[in-house]
């Protein structure tokens, strides 16, 4: 009977990681598929990048909100963290190190360079996941985690570039914006767990979002920005809005917080691929044979990692 707390304990802690890992894969197709949207709204629109972003910050951060205080727990944790300043604190790091630097960096990085570098660039955050973990872990990678972390990146070397390394440009401020983006890619997949795990999920989400699209409109100024749109593009906004930010971060951040950053940086990777499958749906291109090769390294990864 000694015995029985233990086994039970295991059991809930497999199934937590086991649906921490849906979560992270579903957040990041989600991130995938809401990239192609938001290229083609640029493309089609000339729409600002740092324009978008900011509307779907300011929009979406009602939503998490809104989700928070449907539940008298969700209430409690919204009041609770208004009127705590170390709680507000906290939130503030997340929205300027996991939401804002994130977003910022990825932008300025394919702005610099190109998109498959930015990708590229993006995922070497899994590498300081991995130190970070080992660091506070005391201890060296474990073989899964290396293999892993090896098929990760060479996976999404392959869908981004096609395998050609000449796709691939870095001038200085590329390298300096790439290795911020690399920076801010292993804080959002370790950053906000613990803060989520006091405050909840939705609370933390809207708080930040809310205060990362506040600095953005006082520095970027949006209506100074505005595009043209119509019917189509408004549907496309609000989809960026509901399921490619609410969607997304609702499903990788608690991803991340129950099977951890290590699995949420390497997991990540499913968003390139979900980003290059949604290419070729809706906006008409083709897949490479490195795309498959690609995407083979990828899902093996997940195996390990599972």
């Amino acid at each position: 009977m000694s015995d029985q707390p233990d086994h039970t304990k295991t059991v809930e802690d497999h199934a937590r990681v086991r649906r921490g890992i849906v979560g992270i894969i579903a957040g990041a197709t989600l991130w995938g598929i809401n990239g192609t949207v938001q290229s083609w709204l640029m493309r089609t629109y000339s729409i600002d990048p740092l324009w978008l972003a900011c509307i779907r910050e300011l929009t979406a951060c009602w939503l998490f909100l809104a989700a928070a205080a449907a539940t008298s727990e969700g209430r409690k944790q919204i009041c609770g963290v208004v009127r705590d300043r170390r709680g507000m604190l906290e939130i503030a790091v997340v929205a300027f190190g996991a939401i804002l630097f994130s977003q910022v960096s990825y932008l300025q990085a394919i702005n610099w360079t190109s998109s498959a570098m930015a990708t590229i660039m993006q995922s070497l955050g899994m590498g300081l996941v991995l130190a970070w973990t080992c660091l506070r872990g005391r201890r060296a990678p474990s073989p899964r985690e290396a293999i892993g972390l090896a098929l990760a990146f060479v996976g999404t070397f392959l869908i981004a570039t096609g395998g050609d390394p000449s796709q691939l440009s870095l001038p200085f401020m590329g390298l300096v914006w790439g290795l911020t983006c690399a920076a801010s890619a292993a804080v959002l997949a370790i950053l906000p767990a613990q803060t989520m795990k006091r405050w909840g999920n939705f609370t933390v989400n809207g708080l930040a979002f809310l205060v990362s699209g506040i600095t953005l409109l006082i520095f970027y100024r949006p209506w100074e920005h505005m595009p043209v749109l119509d019917g189509a593009a408004i549907a496309a906004i609000a989809f960026a809005v509901v399921v490619g930010t609410l969607g997304s971060y609702t499903l990788y951040l608690q991803g991340a917080q129950d099977a951890g950053p290590m699995r949420a940086s390497l997991l990540g990777t499913a968003e390139p691929i979900a980003a290059t499958i949604s290419t070729v749906v809706f906006l008409g291109t083709s897949l490479a044979p490195t795309d498959f090769v690609g995407f083979a390294m990828i899902l093996a990864m997940v195996y390990l990692t599972a």
